[in-house]
């Protein structure tokens, strides 16, 4: 992957750039605020950023407006969020602008390299990696619809599951059933929320909305 970081604190940038490049990705460039991650971006075209969202001058959402900005001009460029708070009105604002390639990890996770490294290749590959503190939080602030209503305690389990970015493996793992089993699951929650197959929608992408933001 090409990677291009923007964090304002120092010693966290460098910590990212050395263990992203330490595991053979490519940092194009590693910078403390959002004007110069706009500028990297465009001059450096990368396959995914990582951004924290409270960034100079004012330390509020600076992060958030420069990826709406990126996901806007460089739709193709997949946008990590990366913040030591749950901000749920941010993630919110990010899904909103384009719902493929986005994430929103909380700086905890970075402890964990392999988790780090994974969430940022499904959000390269146009998926979405949300924290599954993120995800409670902001499917409790929901207001379900009818046709979520119409899910099963465990499709529910299911879909939650996808919305923090997991394959279908993964959550046959974490439920302890067959991958059939989840599979017959994610059918079923396409069918209720009436997600039929498209070649221009991204099915698991739009029910995960559905879930976060109905």
């Amino acid at each position: 992957m090409r990677i291009v970081i923007a964090e304002d604190a120092a010693v966290l940038r460098e910590l990212l750039a050395q263990m992203l490049a330490e595991r053979g990705h490519e940092v194009c460039a590693a910078v403390p605020d959002g004007e110069a991650l706009l500028a990297a971006v465009a001059e450096h075209r990368p396959d995914v950023t990582v951004v924290d969202i409270r960034m100079p001058p004012t330390h509020t959402d600076e992060g958030l407006r420069a990826a709406i900005g990126i996901r806007r001009e460089h739709p193709g460029t997949g946008v990590l969020l990366f913040s030591q708070y749950i901000e749920t009105k941010y993630a919110t604002r990010l899904l909103a602008a384009g719902s493929a390639g986005v994430g929103y990890l909380l700086k905890d996770r970075v402890a964990n390299v392999a988790e780090f490294t994974d969430a940022l290749s499904r959000v390269t590959a146009g998926g979405t990696a949300l924290d599954p503190e993120v995800v409670t939080q902001l499917a409790g602030a929901s207001r379900r619809g009818d046709d979520l209503e119409s899910l099963t305690a465990r499709e529910r389990e299911v879909l939650a599951l996808m919305a923090e970015g997991r394959t279908n493996a993964a959550i046959a793992q974490t439920l302890v059933v067959s991958a059939g089993t989840v599979e017959k699951h994610v059918a079923a929650i396409f069918g209720k929320l009436a997600l039929p197959a498209s070649e221009d929608a991204n099915r698991r992408v739009l029910a995960v909305l559905r879930y976060l933001e109905s």
